[in-house]
């Protein structure tokens, strides 16, 4: 058994957004040669995208499933004891096993749940080296797909999750650049309403599911106010004039 102060390894590895074809050849080799693959799962239990992909790749039986508060905002005091145990499950696989990736979708560096678990590793075994391995984000996935540009030249790029609210969202889209918008189905109604109080609605995109067979991409003026899947993404552009480097 390894000593988890001195030789434990916890990787994040970023699976990208569904398509098994996006995970990057460093993330497949940090999956195989770990130890063990650690899979998010909400209390329900059913299979979620992370797993899906990781099976693509690594055998079941290297497998474990951990239970997350994934979507748990309301109760601080359940969501924090959730991530305890879930940390505590994860520090008794280190210990056991030594490398230890953690397979998140898209990145593991923006809005994953690996942040956290890193952070609860960190202060129950401290000796643990904690890495991540970037992954493709939806909004990459989204601007190949749909063929929307997401920066040019000088434009900043601003990623707003519409669980922060409909309001800061609206604050974005009046300023310049490109905004994305994450986790916004279940406000699709306000986030059109600022989409079209903005002047941004034309041009913008959304999708859902992406890479999946189940994948949905729309124009946003098609937004009809109907609740979308949770984890769709949304693609504002600026105004572009000035032709070809105009915006340089």
């Amino acid at each position: 058994m390894p000593d988890v102060m001195s030789s434990s390894r916890l990787i994040g590895v970023g699976v990208g957004p569904g398509d098994p074809e996006l995970v990057t050849v460093k993330g497949v080799n940090a999956l195989r040669e770990a130890d063990i693959v650690v899979v998010p799962v909400m209390d329900s239990g059913e299979r979620g995208r992370a797993e899906a992909t990781v099976l693509h790749y690594v055998p079941q039986e290297k497998v474990v499933r951990v239970v997350f508060a994934l979507n748990e905002r309301t109760d601080r005091a359940r969501r924090e004891a959730a991530w305890d145990t879930a940390g505590a499950r994860v520090a008794e696989l280190l210990d056991a096993h030594g490398v230890v990736a953690f397979a998140t979708i898209g990145d593991p560096n923006v809005y994953s749940t690996f942040t956290y678990l890193a952070l609860t590793i960190g202060e129950s075994a401290p000796g643990t080296v904690v890495e991540t391995v970037p992954g493709i984000t939806a909004m990459q996935e989204l601007a190949a797909r749909s063929g929307a540009v997401l920066t040019e030249g000088t434009e900043p790029l601003t990623l707003v999750p519409v669980t922060a609210g409909a309001a800061v969202l609206k604050d974005a889209l009046n300023g310049p650049g490109t905004v994305v918008a994450y986790k916004f189905g279940r406000q699709a109604r306000e986030v059109a309403e600022a989409l079209r109080e903005t002047g941004r609605l034309d041009d913008a995109v959304w999708g859902s599911a992406l890479g999946l067979p189940e994948e949905s991409i729309r124009p946003a003026a098609e937004l009809d106010g109907e609740p979308l899947p949770y984890l769709s993404t949304l693609i504002a552009p600026p105004r572009r004039e000035g032709g070809r480097g105009g915006k340089l």
